[in-house]
């Protein structure tokens, strides 16, 4: 995959079994969505009128940053679940979208590490990275950005003669910065330096402990050198960054407001590479969501409207608040040839449930 270029391959893409004249077996039949993402894993099988008839929620399935002998376990107990309570309903089509597919090798290793799903009803159609999922969750537009800050974050483009254009996003390492877990980590970083004298003051030397129910900066460092707390605390801190900023403390609005120059830098530099959104006559929806972006926070919806205004006047800012896994069963609703009140249908249900909501920070 082409990460850098214009142009791009997507994932694996099988064509799905065309929908069956109603009052045939179609009645029974079932499609499967599943997102996996830095925090959770949710599998959906929703009927071809767009019912949920199962659902079931795991821990997060990255297999990026977890590994296939952790993740492919996830995957495969939270299929399961759905799975082994569908009596006989048939498996027209599965859409998988995961975070941490951004390379064509990793595409590669995951279409191996599911091909077993086709032993109890098929191995996924379409197996791709779970910006996609957020993409079809915002918009219908050919032409289009999404950006994902969640645990992590990540953008693509797509055009409408199919180029598509994405990142590696593969940490420091490929030029990232962003996501809760970084956040959390930066408020660390500020309150220790804040707290020994080598930073300049701020409140996260006494919110960050705080949070954690600790006394000090020092012993939430302790803590986490000695394994006491694990690498799972910087998301626990990233609400703790938004509320400090949202107090005024100059540090901490500092760092949120170079969140928000991340996101509408990688906006703009994936639309640029395919000529959209450099003019304001021809607008482009651009597709905000991932649990840190669902927050709507004040300044972090300030910074990124007003700099998406300054670097792509074409662009309009879309929130996404409803789950990544709404958008993945859109599309293999979709696949099937689901009729609009059954894709209605399906949204609706979605946001009914209690896996709806996504407008809390990553704790």
């Amino acid at each position: 995959m082409d990460a850098i270029g214009a142009a791009d391959v997507g994932g694996l893409s099988r064509a799905a079994s065309p929908v069956a004249p109603v009052g045939t077996a179609a009645g029974t039949d079932v499609v499967l969505a599943v997102d996996g993402g830095g925090s959770k894993t949710d599998v959906v099988a929703i009927g071809l009128d767009g019912s949920i008839v199962g659902h079931a929620r795991g821990p997060g399935s990255n297999p990026q940053t977890r590994g296939w002998d952790v993740a492919g376990p996830i995957l495969d107990d939270v299929r399961a679940r759905v799975v082994g309570g569908l009596a006989d309903r048939r498996i027209r089509t599965t859409h998988v979208y995961l975070a941490g597919l951004d390379l064509h090798d990793e595409l590669v290793a995951a279409t191996a590490a599911l091909a077993h799903w086709a032993e109890d009803g098929g191995a996924p159609d379409v197996l791709d990275n779970d910006l996609f999922a957020l993409l079809r969750a915002g918009t219908l537009s050919p032409d289009a950005a999404a950006v994902v800050c969640g645990t992590g974050i990540n953008a693509l483009a797509v055009r409408a003669d199919g180029a598509t254009t994405r990142f590696p996003a593969i940490g420091d390492i490929s030029g990232d910065w962003g996501g809760g877990a970084y956040l959390g980590n930066r408020a660390l970083w500020h309150a220790a330096r804040a707290e020994d004298g080598r930073g300049p003051a701020t409140a996260l030397t006494t919110a960050v402990p705080e949070a954690l129910g600790l006394g000090s900066v020092r012993e939430v460092t302790e803590a986490i050198h000695f394994g006491r707390l694990d690498q799972r605390v910087f998301n626990r801190l990233c609400p703790v960054l938004f509320e400090v900023a949202a107090a005024g403390d100059a540090i901490a609005t500092e760092v949120v407001a170079r969140q928000a120059e991340e996101i509408v830098l990688l906006a703009s530099v994936a639309l640029g590479r395919l000529g959209l959104g450099g003019s304001a006559a021809t607008p482009v929806p651009v597709v905000l969501g991932g649990g840190v972006l669902a927050a709507r926070d004040d300044l972090l919806v300030e910074g990124v409207v007003a700099g998406l205004a300054s670097r792509v006047p074409g662009a309009v800012p879309t929130w996404v608040t409803d789950p990544p896994v709404l958008g993945a069963g859109l599309a293999a609703l979709e696949s099937v040839g689901a009729g609009e009140a059954a894709l209605d249908r399906y949204r609706e249900a979605v946001r009914s449930r209690s896996f709806a909501s996504t407008t809390a920070l990553i704790r």
